[in-house]
């Protein structure tokens, strides 16, 4: 029997049934708002779903599809013949307010900053013939035709002076940002407008851009390890004095930076929790939440480098840490590189107003504006629902690339190598024999026609797993076998 209280809760919920989002959808948002707000809290049981359905006038299946939705996100948990529960991990989860400060997070950040000036670029890794490369995309899958007659109808529709006698917004296009915005709202659950969104080119300048305007030298940067290079790059030239936090299975150890919160002054942590990279793994719900805290309470920006959201096979992909912050300590970054092609330069920040005008008026200093035509054929295509059926597709054929280049390796490599089948992305992480010389092998490998990575980006002074990122999106079935058997040649 449900207390009064908890029925008054349920009973007050309605739902839009003429609207596109699912009523399961509404349902888990409405219980999702409830579990934030307080009036839900840690540990709490829920009525069962037969219980629910009868209180709200819906299908019992209705609400069974809601409560699984929040499990497989990790707000609820349950029991077999106990029930279901709010999740003991979300305890003490809302948002701190800074000091006074009210901010309202789509229009005012929760931290200060000043002007910087602006690194260099990193280069790029070139790619050979036969390649287990650091998880690209299929070229042959992408919707080139589809961005061709985009990319046409820019140049040849009426408007030219409008559109090419002028520069226009160092932000962005109006009609590129207003798609990335209705593009992030339903696939990720962010709540902006196209005043929170800033066109880049890529996730590398989005970094960067963020390292001139918001890190000054001296600055301590927060990172993981293993990590991206090509980002503690950019910190370091920046002139911040970068810290690193370990990851195990469940993502960042949010812990070892509590302990560094309470050492010293912390101005960003830049963190992959969706597929953590190298290694793929997710950042666990109660770290997310606990990072969101600690970036309120010690007042750091949270700058989530979100590459790959897009291929999650296993369930719903956990929702970004943007889309649960609630006072503006976020910086979302993501681009197209992963989901379209690396070729094709664009991608997104987002972020508090005030924070995106501000780097905005940096970027006039390193790009001025970015390719504005490039951009308004991306946001056709984003407005058609080209870019959705496409990733629709490849999400599966990736999938199928994934299974397939696991069964390989746990078949043909398995006395060598050790890894665990990532739920999401386009590279396995693989962890070889330690007597096993990584450097040695890409040398082999390359010889016979096969790109291989060789791992030294992935080595620290205290962490060396010998292990490297295995690509299986960017190859057919048959280039992979073609690809294994030659590891298999070099290494048994």
């Amino acid at each position: 029997m449900n207390s009064p209280i908890i029925n008054q809760l349920f009973a007050d919920l309605s739902f839009d049934r003429s609207a596109e989002r699912p009523v399961y959808l509404q349902l888990a948002d409405a219980l999702l708002s409830l579990i934030r707000n307080g009036q839900l809290r840690s540990g709490q049981k829920l009525p069962g779903s037969r219980d629910l359905a009868n209180l709200l006038k819906i299908n019992r299946i209705t609400a069974a599809k809601a409560y699984e939705e929040l499990q497989m996100q990790g707000w609820l948990e349950s029991a077999i013949g106990r029930g279901t529960f709010v999740s003991t991990h979300v305890a003490d989860h809302n948002p701190e307010m800074l000091k006074a400060i009210t901010p309202a997070s789509s229009k005012l950040a929760g931290f200060t900053f000043h002007p910087r000036d602006f690194p260099d670029r990193i280069p790029e890794i070139p790619l050979y013939g036969l390649h287990l490369d650091d998880g690209y995309p299929d070229p042959r899958l992408a919707p080139l035709k589809e961005f061709y007659r985009a990319y046409r109808n820019q140049l040849t529709r009426s408007g030219l002076y409008p559109k090419f006698g002028n520069y226009g917004n160092p932000a962005g296009p109006a009609a590129y940002r207003q798609a990335i915005s209705e593009y992030l709202n339903a696939t990720r659950g962010l709540k902006t407008t196209a005043e929170n969104i800033l066109s880049v080119r890529g996730t590398l300048m989005g970094i960067n851009l963020v390292c001139n305007a918001l890190i000054s030298p001296g600055d301590v940067v927060v990172s993981e390890i293993p990590g991206w290079r090509r980002a503690e790059h950019n910190f370091l030239h920046a002139g911040a004095r970068l810290i690193g936090v370990p990851v195990d299975e469940h993502g960042l150890i949010v812990d070892e930076l509590r302990k560094i919160c309470t050492r010293q002054k912390i101005r960003m942590v830049y963190v992959t929790p969706h597929h953590q990279y190298p290694t793929t793994v997710s950042l666990r719900i109660d770290r997310r939440l606990e990072l969101l805290r600690l970036a309120n309470e010690y007042g750091f920006i949270i700058f989530e480098d979100d590459y790959d959201f897009d291929f999650h096979f296993k369930h719903r992909p956990l929702l970004p840490l943007a889309s649960a912050d609630e006072n503006g300590m976020v910086i979302y970054c993501g681009s197209f590189s992963k989901s379209f092609s690396p070729a094709f330069r664009m991608g997104y920040l987002v972020a508090a107003e005030n924070v995106i005008e501000h780097l905005a008026k940096v970027r006039i200093l390193l790009d001025r504006q970015g390719d504005h035509v490039l951009d308004n054929a991306m946001a056709d295509l984003l407005n058609d629902g080209t870019i959705q059926r496409y990733l629709r597709k490849t999400l599966a054929v990736y999938q199928q690339r994934r299974d397939f280049l696991c069964d390989l390796l746990g078949n043909e490599l398995k006395e060598a190598v050790k890894f665990t089948v990532p739920e999401g992305g386009m590279s396995i992480w693989t962890v070889f024999d330690p007597s096993i010389d990584l450097e040695e092998l890409a040398r082999k490998a390359f010889r016979e026609g096969l790109y291989l990575p060789d791992g030294k980006i992935h080595k620290y002074p205290d962490y060396d797993s010998n292990g490297i990122r295995l690509g299986f999106a960017s190859s057919a079935q048959e280039d992979l076998i073609r690809s294994v058997e030659i590891l298999k040649k070099l290494m048994l």
